[in-house]
């Protein structure tokens, strides 16, 4: 599908870096939305759409959006943050603090995005919604991680959501679990480097459409459970 717009939000660094290499070395038109560009982004030649806070509907709206890009066949919500909360440590202000903040930006955000962009979205467009297994409950055998899982699983529901309303309006929805990735936000640990998951990621948004509409995946195509 190259020759496409795709809009990605964090796309300064990480797994959103990667993946608008790939978009753009294949030809489609990159629109990076991040808070502020890193030197890798402005590299990939995509246009970059600085100060945008997903958690702010004011922000979301002033964007400096490229006048002559009126649709998004692809609005990838990959912004996101990761701390750590755990049980001992729920009655210290900071880890509510973390927990409210990590709900905000990891499953309010990806809502706010797609609804102030859906005047953008057309009949075959795609939103993919960048999650973690971590927000599987069924999955969940390790515990921790209070605030990340609770807004992933909280963003696994938000997608379901998603795909039932925008179905009417030919609208497909991807709910992607990139996998354990090396990135700075996980302090490099994981089973897989930005670049392969970012391949996967792009894979899967290529081959979605109404039929896995709403479905939780793994990048490397395996139905997750919720």
């Amino acid at each position: 599908m190259a020759g496409h717009t795709i809009a990605i939000t964090g796309a300064n660094r990480g797994i959103g870096l990667e993946m608008a290499r790939i978009f753009a070395e294949r030809g489609d038109r990159v629109i990076a939305l991040c808070r502020k560009a890193s030197e890798a982004l402005q590299a990939t030649g995509a246009q970059i759409v600085e100060n945008v806070e997903v958690t702010s509907i004011e922000a979301l709206r002033s964007c400096a959006w490229p006048e002559d890009a009126p649709h998004i066949d692809v609005l990838i919500n990959n912004a996101g943050i990761l701390t750590d909360e755990d049980f001992d440590s729920l009655d210290q202000p900071h880890a509510i603090d973390q927990l409210k903040r990590q709900h905000e930006v990891n499953a309010i955000g990806p809502l706010l995005v797609t609804r102030m962009f859906a005047d953008r979205l057309k009949q075959g467009s795609k939103v993919a919604l960048i999650t973690s297994r971590m927000g599987s409950i069924d999955d969940n055998d390790s515990g921790g991680r209070y605030g990340y899982r609770m807004s992933k699983a909280a963003l696994n529901a938000g997608g379901k959501s998603l795909a039932v309303d925008l179905a009417p309006r030919g609208i497909s929805v991807g709910i992607l679990h990139p996998g354990a990735v090396r990135t700075e936000m996980t302090g490099g640990r994981g089973q897989v480097d930005a670049p392969d998951a970012a391949r996967m990621l792009v894979e899967r948004i290529d081959e979605l459409g109404p039929e896995t509409s709403g479905e939780f995946r793994h990048a490397n195509g395996e139905t997750l459970p919720w």
